[in-house]
């Protein structure tokens, strides 16, 4: 648990520091059937931003937590990807593809936890 705990903040962290927003951690872990203990949604602003907080997670993963994803998609187009990291599942999403699919509502009965931006 501490570990998932560990490589949650980091992946926070990674998208911190590509100037990621709007970041919600929705917990899943008390949720019978859940593919994952946590969704850690955000946002870029355009496609490049998004591929680059897409590298960024991946990066301080690897770097800090000695975690490497189990898949990676969406890289191809950068409105929507999705990175495995089995316990965790991150979505970065361009601002107009989050509000279509909003997955924090499909994800209602999560405790959901929003992440101050930092400026």
């Amino acid at each position: 648990m501490e570990e998932t705990k560990k490589l949650l903040n980091t992946i926070i962290e990674g998208i911190q520091e590509k100037k990621g927003s709007s970041i919600v951690v929705a917990d899943l872990r008390n949720i019978d059937g859940t593919i994952c203990q946590y969704f850690v949604i955000c946002q870029g602003n355009s496609p490049m931003q998004v591929e680059a907080i897409a590298e960024s997670v991946g990066d301080y993963c690897r770097e800090k937590a000695g975690e490497k994803p189990a898949h990676v998609v969406g890289l191809e187009n950068a409105q929507w990807v999705a990175i495995d990291f089995t316990d965790i599942m991150v979505h970065i999403f361009l601002p107009e593809v989050r509000a279509f699919y909003d997955l924090e509502t499909l994800w209602q009965d999560a405790q959901l936890t929003e992440i101050p931006d930092i400026d």
